[in-house]
């Protein structure tokens, strides 16, 4: 602000600054919420949730939501008390968005929704890695080095070698006391 401006003109911008952060905070949680919904509808598209799931789901995103509405009405209410001339710290909007994305979050993942959304890709992920597994067991055999199924099997032999060596010495051992 200038000097030269008058207080009118000066406390008109203030508010309009206030109002365009406002707004625009209130658009970057409707965003976070979109993008989290859909995220949440992405992990359960692959499966029809029974009806105490997707209720337990509904429940926790609408209390995820409840939790980003309160952390927005804070934040309009800190920006009023610093447009009034209250001194207002930058990290205490900082901390309501981070306090409320904790709550939020942990809203959400408390739902058996979301244990059966991280089952499903706690599961898929296992599928992965088996075929994982099993597309380098085949490079390796094409390249005609050794895999892990051909050391744990050249190990689990060896081990019942040592195991028949022990069984003769003791039977050598046996035979050679009675010889003496």
């Amino acid at each position: 602000m200038s000097e030269g401006d008058d207080p009118a003109a000066q406390w008109q911008r203030m508010v309009q600054n206030v109002n365009e952060a406002m707004a625009e905070s209130v658009e970057q949680n409707m965003e976070m919420s979109a993008a989290f919904m859909e995220s949440w509808a992405d992990a359960m598209e692959d499966s029809v949730p029974d009806q105490e799931t997707l209720a337990s789901g509904v429940e926790g995103y609408n209390n995820a939501y409840e939790v980003w509405m309160d952390a927005a009405e804070q934040t309009f209410e800190r920006t009023t008390d610093a447009a009034e001339g209250d001194e207002v710290a930058p990290a205490e909007f900082r901390d309501i968005w981070l306090q409320s994305a904790n709550e939020a979050f942990k809203e959400v993942m408390s739902t058996s929704a979301f244990a059966a959304a991280n089952g499903q890709l706690v599961r898929a992920m296992m599928d992965l890695r088996e075929q994982t597994d099993e597309v380098g067991e085949e490079t390796l055999a094409e390249l005609g080095m050794p895999t892990q199924s051909d050391v744990e099997e050249v190990g689990e032999r060896l081990v019942e070698l040592e195991r028949r060596q022990h069984r003769v010495e003791e039977k050598l051992d046996r035979v050679i006391e009675a010889l003496e």
